[in-house]
């Protein structure tokens, strides 16, 4: 058998499908053999492990390559782009408010999980983001920093752009192996969801969220209003036709692996292989999608206001109007720093829950209750934030080409 013939058939093949069958069997095998199931969370672990692995390198080789041959910020297309991250996440925000106000939850606090530090304002979390920025070149990669990974093929491709052009054509053939090592994990994702759901079910079971249904309502129900609703609006906003093939389209083949990846900067390699059967430019997405994944967080939005409101009304705190405009805009605010902060959106609840003046032993308790649901929320919360950076970006592009 030929070396071609090999990738193809590796490479081919619907993907969405064999992504399907995994899911239903680890499902299958969970409920049937749970210790077995347990077992097969390392092919899952694996999966993730060689996404985070090499998503860095990808986006790196991506980025200086493409500003390397000059090809990045000459349309000026990453600014509507960026305009579109930060309407979705307020949009996602505000609806949150609106469904807490609809359906207002309380909850039975736990203890919190020991070892949490979360910032004590958004002041530190704006010096996290600005820390990163300069963070040293390797650490970045190895640590998976994507606002330093930027920061740096960035600089590094506008110096480059005086190279010569054997320079250029080597960055240039270093992303494209890059692209086709990502090609062939992402090939393997039926094997890892299979993992991934056959643990979590074997783990947690399938009710073992029943005494959360309704918090995870709302939590679920507003992303479902932002991923079907408010996002198809502004897809329609820049393309003026129907979006929802186009919001379908990312929503299955992004929003389905990191739903079980549960990890934006894991999903990378997968919009941008996305991004690239759908005809984007390269110079862009390599750009933009990377970039989603740090302040694109309209899930993260939603987790915090909803779980902030919650602890509110728990404490018999009903906010007023205004009052809870200003969470929509300081949810979005610490949504954007959230991919920079260990723990993600659950530890920026205590930043939220300081306009009510809700003692930080209190968030700390609502932290824990994010934990727990975490399996499910997390998921969708990855899921919505991931498959809107193609999304958006795939709404830009293809607008400016009509």
């Amino acid at each position: 058998m030929s070396n071609s013939s090999l990738s193809s058939k590796i490479l081919g093949g619907n993907l969405v499908l064999r992504i399907v069958i995994g899911l239903v069997l680890g499902v299958i095998i969970a409920l049937v053999s749970p210790d077995l199931a347990t077992n097969f969370g390392v092919l899952g672990q694996f999966f993730v492990k060689s996404l985070r692995a090499i998503a860095p390198i990808l986006v790196f080789t991506l980025v200086l390559s493409a500003i390397a041959n000059k090809q990045v910020g000459s349309n000026g297309r990453l600014k509507p782009i960026i305009v579109l991250y930060l309407i979705g996440t307020f949009l996602a925000a505000l609806t949150a408010v609106v469904l807490s106000y609809a359906f207002p939850t309380t909850l039975e606090l736990v203890a919190s999980p020991g070892g949490l530090a979360p910032p004590e304002g958004v002041g530190q979390v704006l010096k996290a983001v600005i820390f990163n920025l300069v963070d040293n070149p390797l650490g970045a990669i190895t640590d998976g920093n994507f606002i330093g990974i930027l920061a740096w093929s960035i600089g590094l491709g506008i110096a480059l752009r005086h190279g010569a052009d054997s320079t250029k054509v080597l960055l240039s053939d270093m992303a494209d192996a890059v692209s086709f090592v990502v090609r062939v994990v992402i090939a393997f994702a039926p094997i890892g969801v299979f993992g991934l759901v056959a643990e979590t079910i074997a783990t947690n079971g399938i009710d073992a969220f029943a005494g959360y249904v309704r918090l995870l309502f709302v939590l679920l129900g507003a992303m479902l209003i932002v991923a079907f609703v408010l996002n198809p609006l502004l897809v329609y906003w820049k393309l003026r036709r129907n979006p929802y093939p186009l919001t379908l389209t990312c929503l299955r083949e992004s929003g389905v692996t990191a739903f079980f990846t549960r990890s934006s900067a894991a999903n990378i390699p997968v919009n941008m292989n996305l991004a690239k059967r759908l005809g984007l430019k390269e110079e862009i997405y390599s750009v933009s999608i990377p970039l989603g994944a740090t302040i694109n967080m309209a899930g993260a939005a939603i987790t915090i206001t909803v779980l902030t409101l919650a602890a509110a009304y728990t404490q018999g705190i009903v906010p007023d109007f205004w009052t809870a405009l200003l969470l929509s805009i300081v949810a979005s605010v610490c949504a954007c720093g959230a991919y920079g902060v260990a723990g993600g959106s659950l530890l920026l609840i205590p930043l939220a829950c300081s306009l009510f003046s809700i003692p930080n032993d209190i968030a700390a308790q609502v932290i824990g209750v994010g934990f727990i649901i975490g399996v499910i929320q997390d998921s969708a919360e990855t899921a919505l934030n991931s498959s809107t950076d193609v999304l958006f970006t795939a709404a830009v592009s293809l607008s400016s080409e009509e």
